[in-house]
């Protein structure tokens, strides 16, 4: 497969996703060399002529977040300078999304900085999945396109159809994901009521909706601390689940997530490849990719024809 001028460059946060979707594209990904100076400053080349050229970025600025945020906007730099006719910032997994909003007094807005520095940097467009918060779409002056990873991750449970069905968002903010997810699955849905105590501790209420007999699914666009997602974990259990599977686009699972993970009542816990996962520790973990989607989007992007097909309004995604 050859798709002309089109070139995919990958910085040290997701090299084997980055070698993926190279693979989907049927290129060869463009080597760089991405470094460190002495003192800790980062060192950039990118070794093959970009001039007049569709060039996308793959990085995910998950943790360390700083580091791979600055190999980000270096390497935008670096191949702008080098005369490339587009630059897209493939973003699978866009950090710094928790503060969209002044909530308190003398708090930043963080995801419109890094919108803004990923602009001045010299990005032309940015193509991401499952944003924290959608509206972050209007903190660019750039096109922005948001992907799903629902329809992968659906696929997964599609294949090992589960009967008596109960979908679980682990709080309000994710009612809307798991009633899609129950619509295509053919499930129930319910609510659990959560309160959050500070940053990493959280404490879940009720559910609203039956679990008891059910087989549940409980849904989220992230796994961070695992402190929500375990919490609505046992709270189901208590009510009379009969299994129960979690699933989430990012895994980020910092601090204690991992040993919350491996001593929650957990028959599966699914994850994409957004960012990179060590599955030592945790035997239940299936991971999915999302190189299909993300390639899929880049030549659609690069042709300029529409991606209206893959944000998941339909399952064309699905044979992916």
């Amino acid at each position: 497969m050859s798709h002309g001028n089109l070139q995919l460059v990958a910085g040290n946060a997701t090299p084997k996703l980055a070698d993926r979707i190279a693979g989907f594209l049927g290129i060869v990904r463009t080597p760089s060399r991405v470094g460190r100076f002495p003192d800790g400053e980062i060192d950039v080349q990118v070794n093959e002529n970009v001039r007049g050229n569709d060039v996308y970025i793959v990085q995910s600025t998950s943790p360390p977040v700083n580091d791979n945020l600055m190999e980000l906007l270096i390497l935008v730099d670096a191949v702008r300078r080098a005369s490339a006719a587009r630059v897209t910032a493939v973003i699978p997994y866009f950090g710094y999304a928790r503060k969209d909003r002044k909530d308190e007094g003398r708090v930043p807005i963080t995801a419109k900085l890094v919108a803004n520095l990923l602009v001045k940097a010299g990005t032309n467009r940015v193509l991401t999945i499952d944003l924290h918060a959608p509206q972050i779409q209007g903190f660019f002056d750039i096109p922005v396109d948001h992907l799903y990873a629902g329809p992968v991750i659906r696929r997964h449970f599609q294949r090992h159809a589960i009967p008596d069905l109960t979908v679980v968002a682990p709080d309000a903010g994710s009612a809307k994901m798991a009633r899609g997810y129950a619509n295509r699955l053919g499930g129930d849905i319910a609510i659990v009521d959560k309160r959050r105590v500070s940053g990493e501790e959280v404490e879940a209420g009720a559910v609203i909706g039956d679990v008891d007999g059910r087989n549940v699914l409980i849904v989220d666009d992230m796994i961070s601390t695992a402190g929500s997602i375990t919490q609505a974990a046992m709270l189901v259990r208590a009510h009379g689940a009969k299994s129960v599977r979690i699933s989430a686009t990012h895994g980020v699972l910092c601090g204690p997530a991992r040993e919350r993970l491996r001593e929650a009542p957990l028959d599966e816990i699914v994850l994409t490849d957004t960012i990179p996962i060590d599955a030592h520790g945790l035997d239940k973990l299936t991971v999915v990719s999302v190189a299909p989607l993300l390639g899929e989007a880049i030549i659609r992007v690069h042709e300029e024809r529409s991606l209206s097909v893959l944000f998941g309004t339909k399952e064309r995604v699905a044979d992916l």
